[in-house]
């Protein structure tokens, strides 16, 4: 799928993954999609749970080899 947005978000722990997805996102326009790298192991549940509060599309999550793949949509 495509993206206007990449965060590399490896390597950094809860909440920074958040907090760097979300001033992303603030820069962005509706409907607009940013892509997730993290190796944070909460983050699945930490993207689910951002986007239902937020009312940003959670588009994918998938995993692989340690490393956590998202992509949103921004309201």
């Amino acid at each position: 799928m495509d993206f206007d947005l990449d965060l590399d978000a490896r390597n950094l722990s809860c909440p920074l993954p958040i907090l760097r997805a979300k001033k992303s996102l603030s820069q962005m326009e509706s409907g607009q999609v940013l892509r997730i790298i993290a190796t944070d192991k909460g983050a699945p549940n930490d993207f689910a749970e951002f986007c239902r509060k937020t009312g940003n599309e959670l588009l994918s999550s998938t995993a692989n080899d340690g490393e956590f793949l998202f992509l949103i949509r921004r309201r």
